[in-house]
């Protein structure tokens, strides 16, 4: 708003934003119920949520607000050491974890690689992501054996027209190899990033069960997958039953893509499936930490690290 009226409102609402925070650092006890400071605190966030809304301003009881939730993000390329340890050093700072990026078919940046042991020592928890075949909005060819020879030769690794089991499998294996080479504990999940899709082809829904298959027989890590909410009951129904048939008695971590209704405070679940532990509600927003702003992706996660190894399940 841009009226005299208008910004009443909004200093108004800042400082009841503000009065409620001293309620929560002044006036509540330590034998409070958690619920009950938690209820403020969030509405104090997002009141002042509001108001920044409207004035451009920063937020920083928001930010303090949901500062101990699973936050996370993900970016393409690594920002640099002297960015993520500003990002995990800043008093208040949002995010627990941050996207790993495997060198992967259709992710040829490698600038992630050799990077898990610094994250970690820093404190970041991690979710590790292979981005493997899609079908880039068309229906995947029949390719005979002499044209997908041609196009290994070429260098081609990745081509909607590769999707189908036989290529999910070796691009299993190679999930496998790449994760073990950066040194992932045994039975991480690695999320395959499975992009979203108006129709699902065979060739594709071959294509990702024969790479969770893969991982299950291999038995290093568990497969996870990144996938919009179009598609996601599908994929979780697939997955479930690669579990079930390699006797794996463990929920497939599910991360899915929604902007609709997205809040950092919510809960994955409230994405709309129960089966969700992370939920992606943002894309490719500016966000600063320490005065230092990157292009990121903005995700809530049930774990504060979404690739720690998955508890044994008698």
């Amino acid at each position: 708003m841009h009226s005299s009226d208008g910004r009443t409102v909004v200093q108004g609402s800042i400082i009841f934003a503000v009065m409620l925070a001293l309620m929560l650092g002044c006036g509540d006890s330590s034998t409070s119920p958690v619920g009950a400071r938690n209820e403020l605190a969030q509405a104090a966030a997002t009141v002042a949520q509001v108001a920044a809304a409207v004035t451009g301003q920063e937020a920083p009881l928001a930010d303090e607000a949901k500062a101990g939730k699973s936050l996370g993000f993900d970016t393409h390329t690594f920002p640099g050491e002297k960015t993520m340890r500003a990002w995990k050093n800043e008093p208040g700072a949002p995010y627990s974890w941050v996207g790993y990026y495997l060198p992967s078919p259709c992710h040829k940046d490698g600038s992630w690689t050799g990077r898990r042991q610094l994250l970690t020592e820093m404190g970041w928890g991690l979710a590790v992501v292979y981005v493997g075949q899609q079908t880039w909005g068309r229906k995947p060819k029949s390719l005979t054996p002499a044209k997908l020879a041609a196009l290994q030769k070429a260098g081609t690794t990745c081509n909607a027209d590769m999707l189908g089991e036989a290529r999910g499998a070796a691009d299993g294996a190679d999930a496998i190899a790449v994760t073990l080479r950066e040194g992932f504990p045994q039975r991480s999940i690695v999320f395959l990033d499975v992009e979203r899709m108006e129709v699902m082809p065979d060739a594709m829904r071959d294509y990702y069960r024969a790479w969770a298959r893969t991982l299950l027989a291999d038995g290093h890590y568990r497969p996870g997958v990144y996938v919009h909410a179009h598609n996601a009951q599908v994929v979780y129904d697939d997955f479930k039953a690669e579990f079930a048939a390699a006797k794996v008695n463990e929920e497939p971590r599910m991360w899915v893509a929604s902007g609709r209704g997205f809040d950092e405070g919510k809960a994955p679940q409230d994405v709309g499936f129960a089966f969700a532990g992370v939920w992606q509600g943002m894309l490719d927003v500016a966000r600063a930490v320490a005065d230092i702003k990157l292009p990121v992706d903005v995700n809530v996660s049930a774990w504060t690290s979404p690739s720690e190894p998955a508890k044994v399940v008698d």
